[in-house]
């Protein structure tokens, strides 16, 4: 058993800061802005400070919606010194996802940016509140959103009805420091500081509360599979709103004094640039990712020998480029990392000196202090090694609950404590598991039950197949039909007949794709989850099949 941490996530920066202060805590390579752990802690302070001028209390709800900007980070510890509730909003998210979110988590403060992508933000909430233009910075009255009093906006010069971020600053000038340590002192480790919605596969998306306790001990355990010490230095190309980006990137880092190279919208380049030029040790992303950086056309110009390790995860990684991160990227310790939101969120992480088998077949073993259980699907009683169940886990790591939600928290974690994930896997005797598909993804043909990650493992074995997804399609005979989305490798020809031919004789007839299409992507979330969902339904629409039953 490995130590536990018994700090809130603001006494954990202040004891980071004491021991490291003048190390690097945050680097910002495009803005040329670096903050030792003291200063990075002294400006988290004075934004807490802010944040008590504005008359933010301890538990009430503060939206950001943002790509990694500082300010996003500087507001994760903000947030917690107060006890406040930090609830972090999709960079991709539209107004009516926007709406829902501001109104479900009941959210007084919301902090923006100008704009991501295609998204004008400023405009966006101007259609979903449109009394802001007209209001006073911090009176805002909102038909739509009653709890929505503040709005912040990140970045240059004055937007109507919003405060700007470095008003705040001052305005924390007016508060003394001793009211800070009264609210600080005033926290339990087991309060709620942070608020996700799971990005919605099913249903509306559901607030995940995440505690203090939470997220510092999964971030140092996962340090920890990493071997960080203050000497690690971790790009972070992964989206903050999410915990791949604030817990296995910015948790991982202060937990154990490692410097944080964020990256605030991920692009290649910019992340081959930075781990160049800081001399990063790790990196983090999902297979898109690194694949993204290894072919891009300037990749052999950058000096990588600075890498150690990271984490791969979102979905699974082909060998080919495992093997690549591990040799061109200098990688050789790179980790495996498998969960979801309502774990804090990492369950299971391969180890720095797995063998690179264990990396691309496996999401690796169970955290210290975590348990684990494979059960029966049908009855719930648990399986021994070599079994397909479902996963479920125990301990530090599991959710206070969905918000508002208790019907749907029961459904999630049962009287015991144990959290269903609604994944299947498979652990081996070494206790490393397989994951092996969702419960909801499940295929049913028939009376057959199919798992499509067995289809997608056989045909990646197909030399001209890059990628591929396999989901169900409503078929009046049979209930469902298989159906596979498959991307080829540069350069290649294949059509649906050579796929099926390739299977014949070799799967069950019954698992053999009935569609194939070939497409270029897949529809993905911010944080690189596959959406089947999504591809079913464009499946539907394309093949005319909504009459057909399920």
């Amino acid at each position: 058993m490995s130590q536990q941490l018994d700090f809130t996530v603001g006494a954990l920066l202040d004891d980071v800061a004491a021991r490291f202060p003048d190390h690097e805590a945050l680097v910002y390579v495009e803005r040329g802005l670096r903050y030792s752990y003291r200063e990075f802690n002294e400006r988290c302070r004075e934004v807490a400070k802010g944040l008590l001028a504005l008359g933010i209390k301890k538990g009430d709800h503060l939206s950001i919606w943002a790509y990694n900007v500082p300010e996003w980070v500087v507001l994760q510890f903000a947030t917690a010194k107060i006890g406040a509730v930090l609830v972090t909003v999709n960079t991709n998210y539209k107004s009516a996802e926007l709406e829902y979110i501001l109104k479900q988590s009941d959210s007084n403060t919301l902090f923006l940016v100008q704009s991501f992508k295609d998204t004008d933000y400023v405009a966006t909430l101007n259609e979903v509140v449109p009394e802001l233009a007209a209001s006073t910075p911090g009176a805002l009255k909102s038909a739509k959103l009653p709890f929505l009093k503040n709005v912040v906006f990140l970045g240059e010069g004055e937007r109507p009805g919003m405060l700007g971020f470095e008003k705040l600053v001052q305005l924390g000038k007016t508060v003394p420091d001793a009211a800070l340590a009264e609210v600080e002192a005033s926290l339990d480790k087991h309060d709620v500081i942070n608020m996700q919605y799971t990005s919605g596969t099913t249903g509306f998306p559901k607030g995940v509360m995440l505690t203090h306790f939470n997220v510092v001990n999964n971030g140092f355990n996962i340090g920890e599979c990493m071997r960080f010490t203050e000497k690690d230095r971790l790009c972070i190309p992964v989206p903050f709103f999410h915990c791949f980006g604030c817990v296995l990137g910015v948790m991982a880092c202060v937990t154990h004094g490692s410097t944080m190279v964020p990256v605030e919208v991920f692009d290649p380049l910019k992340v081959l640039t930075a781990i160049e030029q800081e001399r990063c040790t790790a990196v983090h992303g999902v297979p898109t990712m690194f694949i993204a950086e290894l072919e891009h056309p300037e990749f052999s110009r950058f000096d990588l020998s600075s890498l150690r390790t990271g984490i791969m995860a979102g979905s699974n990684c082909p060998i080919e480029v495992m093997r690549r991160v591990i040799r061109d990227m200098h990688a050789s310790e790179i980790t495996i990392a498998y969960g979801q939101t309502e774990s804090s969120p990492v369950i299971t992480q391969t180890r720095t000196d797995d063998p690179i088998e264990l990396k691309v077949a496996t999401v690796g073993r169970v955290l210290p202090n975590v348990e684990l259980k494979i059960v029966d699907i049908e009855t719930g009683a648990a399986l021994p090694p070599g079994k397909q169940g479902e996963l479920c886990t125990r301990g530090y790591l599991v959710m206070k609950g969905y918000y508002k939600m208790p019907d749907e928290t029961a459904k999630a974690i049962d009287a015991e404590g144990w959290l269903h994930t609604g994944d299947l896997a498979v652990m081996d005797e070494n206790g490393y598991c397989k994951i092996t598909g969702r419960i909801k993804n499940m295929i049913i043909r028939g009376g057959e039950n199919i798992y499509p990650r067995e289809i997608e493992e056989f045909l990646y074995t197909h030399p001209k197949i890059s990628d591929v997804q396999v989901y169900g399609v409503p078929d009046r005979k049979w209930g469902e039909q298989v159906m596979a989305a498959v991307v080829l490798k540069k350069g290649v020809e294949l059509d649906e007949e050579e796929v099926r031919e390739f299977c014949r004789g070799k799967i069950a007839n019954y698992k053999i794709p009935r569609y194939v299409r070939f497409v270029e992507s897949y529809p993905m979330t911010a944080s690189g989850k596959i959406q089947k969902f999504k591809l079913r339904e464009m499946a539907i629409r394309e093949l005319q099949l909504a009459g057909e039953g399920a």
